[in-house]
């Protein structure tokens, strides 16, 4: 096969890009790899398109080279292609070292056995000390862009292989104070530093720190890179973030023991390397920081003084990874590094840095964290315990106080510091003054409280609530003064706003029994003192199957029995059923039979009957943990010998309503522009039998009136159905989606529901015809039409691109049963009636070929940008 054009490559890669596995799985996945490799080296494409086949092999090795050997076959074509390279300028030179690196590590192929890893190695490592410029790879002009990237390359295998560079530290300083890249040098010889001294104390062995130290070009050995010390490096040990472990035994270094000289070179290295940190940049300086910081932990009798002249410069930055990176050293040095003065000097810059109102969401938010987790020098509590800091008192903190009006992440954050405060301030809070933290958090959480208990409210008010009132639990659960008005508090809040029972369940279930034991007890008493008939009913039974226990029990049951006269349908039946599921539970006896009997004989639905008369029976003939076991089998639950509790299951699960797989294909047929309103036209098919097949609808906010269910008897496989007829009824023209619920009963006799994918209501969906107009005077009629429109609507002129049909096609198929005045092939006049009280006039005329102006009339503006869309998109479905 002869080399693919550039358009080729454009389609071969964006289908690939696309989705990489499908297309490896495809019949031309196979040659990808190979074909990549091979255009390499082709003079008939330019250098842009060959840098976005290497940039392919950079995203995707795994995928392109699976297996070590399709990697180490592609590495060496790469180096092959790279030496081929005239010594011309050549932007491919660096990309063809990156895909090197890569096909080895990710093909896992690098290794003492690999012949691609012998040639790239010494490769690297010439590039990086500047031995190999100018012998074939490029001008002097490339010597520092290939002498970084050579450096990155090598930083790669230290990171995938910790050690491999042990033997390279001497040169590696060496070369660090020569004229070239800093900062991959320096990110290079620090990352090397820190694996040796990790394998060296978790090997227990002494390899002579000194002489890897002071080594020059040629190492002992023979080689400069080490396979051995690499066998015995941890390959998970790669630097992420900066973060030590709690202890110096759990990384295992606190049993290196240098000697005096060993540790002369290691200081010197360590300056060094901090010497040169302020020409890098702020990320690559943190990164060093914290490499030179965990080497250093980790010797024994070897004090962190060398950061000491760091932290003058760095006290002020204002870089965020710097400043992260200094209070990193702090927590892993302590006083040993930081003063006392140091340490309030650090408090104090970010309480104040958090208040400044220019700052950002992000970085404010990254300054709170870093003052709920701020690494004190000698912290009072246990280890692990949170607590504010000593010297971050109320006053200090001020500014940082939560407020309604702050955005709710950063609310959290300053919540969850004002909560570490009110532990701290005992006094305070005992003497209940105006002042104290804890007075301030009352007032705030019933201000939060009180948003969310707008009735309409929007959704992320009740969210915050929420998240508010937990982190309060959390924070001050051993605090009655705090629980005790936040319990009260959120009481008065479902009395207000029974809609939020989910976020009520919600909470119940994730705090404690601080916090949930008495809401229980709260929720429980607001809802029986109700009476059952109002629209809240079906939030009242979801937080009593949540709350109902063995406490209360009449007044539970008198609102059952009041509620059970108004469970019309379905849903609120099944709600109320898993109330009584609950009292089963909770052994609720005597008067919960009554309410179950009066239940099978009032509900004219089959299932609540079912269920009801179940439970009576399993109350009647079961007690204790054998009717704990019939209501809710557990693979934990203790073996009973009970027949009638071992047929329980299979029983239970023929009365119940399953979740199972949709067998069920739910489709919108063509559009009926006939009748008083809009009617969606359904189409369904099942792949095994259905018996008694219920749909029902729902419309996501307010913009459809509800819709009822739609019934089919019996459906097979097979037999075609009569189109289903759904009536709509908007509230205002606009398209929608509906979600689609299917209950029905299989051969076997269970009865299942599913969730089948929902339906679009498109606009065009919402077309009426207007009624006939009168013969001899249709272009009145229409006139008449459009002065009405106006001055109370809208008007608009648009482009309507045609297809090659031309504009007699488009009408039509789209348009026809709208159209009023008709003079083809290039005029239209078209009357469109939109539920519940809009229309839409359109003029068609001067129809060109490849399109047409259209001029729109409205009585309703909202209307205009969904005709727009509508028009502008009829070209493509002809």
């Amino acid at each position: 096969m002869g080399p693919l054009s550039r358009e080729t490559w454009a389609q071969r890669l964006g289908a690939f890009r696309a989705s990489p596995s499908a297309f490896m799985a495809g019949p031309e996945g196979e040659d990808l790899g190979r074909d990549l490799l091979s255009e390499l080296r082709s003079e008939k494409l330019s250098e842009q398109t060959k840098i976005s086949l290497l940039a392919l092999s950079l995203e995707y090795p795994a995928q392109l080279w699976p297996d070590a050997t399709a990697a180490e076959a592609a590495a060496t074509s790469l180096l092959d292609t790279l030496v081929l390279l005239p010594p011309r300028p050549s932007a491919l030179r660096r990309p063809l070292l990156l895909a090197a690196t890569t096909a080895l590590v990710a093909g896992d192929a690098l290794g003492p056995a690999s012949e691609a890893s012998r040639r790239l190695l010494p490769l690297l490592l010439g590039l990086a000390s500047g031995r190999d410029l100018g012998r074939g790879f490029g001008p002097a002009s490339e010597q520092r862009p290939l002498q970084a990237t050579a450096c990155e390359c090598l930083r790669e295998l230290e990171s995938c292989k910790p050690g491999l560079l042990g033997g390279c530290l001497g040169l590696l300083r060496g070369l660090l104070g020569q004229e070239g890249p800093v900062q991959p040098l320096s990110l290079l010889l620090a990352l090397a530093l820190r694996n040796t001294l990790v394998i060296q104390a978790r090997a227990r062995a002494r390899a002579g720190l000194q002489g890897l130290l002071m080594a020059g070009d040629t190492p002992s050995g023979g080689e400069p890179w080490n396979w051995a010390l690499a066998e015995e490096g941890d390959a998970r040990l790669q630097p992420q973030a900066p973060s030590w472990p709690a202890a110096e035994e759990e990384c295992g270094l606190a049993v290196l023991e240098p000697t005096p000289e060993e540790a002369r070179e290691l200081r010197a290295a360590v300056a060094q390397l901090l010497d040169a940190s302020y020409l890098l940049t702020p990320v690559a300086q943190a990164q060093l920081l914290w490499l030179l910081g965990w080497a250093l932990r980790g010797l024994r009798g070897q004090t962190p003084v060398l950061f000491k002249p760091q932290l003058v410069r760095l006290l002020g930055t204002a870089q965020l990874t710097l400043l992260h990176a200094v209070l990193a050293l702090k927590a892993a040095f302590g006083e040993a590094l930081f003063t006392a003065q140091d340490e309030a000097l650090l408090l104090r810059r970010l309480t104040v840095a958090a208040q400044h109102p220019a700052l950002p969401l992000p970085a404010h938010l990254f300054h709170l964290h870093c003052l709920l987790s701020f690494p004190e020098n000698w912290p009072l509590g246990p280890t692990g315990e949170e607590a504010a800091p000593l010297l971050l008192g109320p006053r200090l903190c001020r500014g940082l106080l939560p407020s309604l009006l702050h955005d709710p992440m950063a609310l959290l954050a300053r919540l969850h510091l004002l909560c570490l405060l009110c532990v701290e301030d005992e006094e305070k809070e005992e003497k209940g003054q105006d002042g104290s933290p804890r007075h301030y958090l009352e007032e705030l959480l019933a201000g939060l409280r009180q948003r969310a208990a707008l009735d309409g409210g929007p959704r992320a008010s009740a969210t915050l609530c929420f998240q508010a009132s937990y982190l309060v639990v959390q924070c001050l659960a051993t605090q009655p003064t705090v629980l005790t008005p936040l319990t009260h508090g959120l009481a008065r809040l479902y009395r207000a706003r029974p809609v939020l029972a989910p976020h009520f369940v919600d909470l119940l279930d994730r705090v404690g029994p601080e916090l949930g034991e008495p809401l229980r007890v709260a929720l429980r008493q607001e809802v029986v003192s109700r009476p059952g008939r109002d629209e809240a009913l079906r939030w009242h039974l979801q937080i009593l199957a949540e709350v109902a226990d063995g406490k209360a029990q009449s007044a539970t049951l008198g609102f059952l029995g009041a509620a059970a006269a108004h469970c019309t349908d379905w849903g609120l039946q099944q709600a109320l059923l898993r109330v009584c599921r609950a009292l089963l539970r909770a052994g609720v006896g005597g008067g919960l039979a009554d309410l179950l009997q009066a239940l099978a004989r009032q509900w004219e639905d089959p299932d609540g009957r079912d269920h009801a008369r179940l439970y009576y029976i399993l109350l009647a003939h079961l007690a204790g943990p054998k009717l704990g076991v019939a209501l809710g089998p557990s693979p934990a639950a203790p073996a009973l010998a009970s027949s009638l509790v071992a047929e329980n299951q299979g029983f239970a699960a023929v009365l119940m309503v399953q979740e199972a797989p949709a067998p069920i294909r739910l489709s919108v047929g063509p559009h009926r522009a006939a009748g008083p309103g809009p009617v969606l036209q359904l189409h369904v098919e099942v792949l095994e039998p259905a018996y008694s097949l219920e749909l029902r609808f729902r419309v996501e906010g307010q913009v459809y009136a509800p819709l009822g269910a739609v019934h089919v008897p019996c459906l097979c496989p097979g037999r075609p159905c009569r189109p289903l007829l759904l009536p709509l009824q908007p509230r205002r023209p606009a398209p929608t989606r509906l979600d689609v619920r299917a209950l029905y009963t299989t051969p076997t006799g269970l009865t299942c529901h599913a969730h089948l994918p929902p339906l679009p209501v498109n606009f065009a969906d919402l077309f009426l015809p207007f009624p006939q107009a009168p013969e001899g005077d249709k272009l009145g009629f229409f006139e008449e039409l459009w002065d009405s429109c106006l001055p109370k609507g809208a008007e608009s002129r648009l482009w309507c691109p045609l297809g090659p049909q031309g504009l007699e096609a488009l009408v039509s198929r789209h348009l026809e049963p709208f159209v009023v005045v008709a003079q083809p092939p290039t005029s239209y006049h078209v009357a469109i009636r939109l539920p519940p009280d809009s229309r839409l006039l359109l003029r068609l005329e001067a129809a060109q070929e490849d399109g047409v102006p259209v001029a729109l009339r409205t009585d309703d503006w909202a209307v205009l940008p969904l005709a727009g869309d509508y028009l502008r998109g009829l070209s493509a479905a002809v």
